[in-house]
């Protein structure tokens, strides 16, 4: 699975985990997450240096009230 078909699948339980916080996505896992997109970056690679890592932001519930 693509990280952005687990991110599609998932994307209730995670903005529910890690709100306000960039994950690190590396297939169907999340390998890391940190308020900073660099820091969940980084630890990710530390963990899977030849992996694809995709990173997503998950909005907090007032983020989420304010694009709509």
């Amino acid at each position: 699975m693509e990280a952005q078909e687990y991110l599609l699948k998932h994307s209730q339980k995670l903005s529910e985990e890690y709100p306000g916080k960039y994950v690190a996505v590396v297939s169907d896992r999340v390998i890391a997450a940190s308020r900073s997109a660099m820091v969940a970056f980084k630890e990710a690679k530390k963990k899977f240096p030849e992996g694809e890592i995709a990173i997503f932001y998950m909005p907090t519930d007032e983020e989420t009230m304010t694009l709509l």
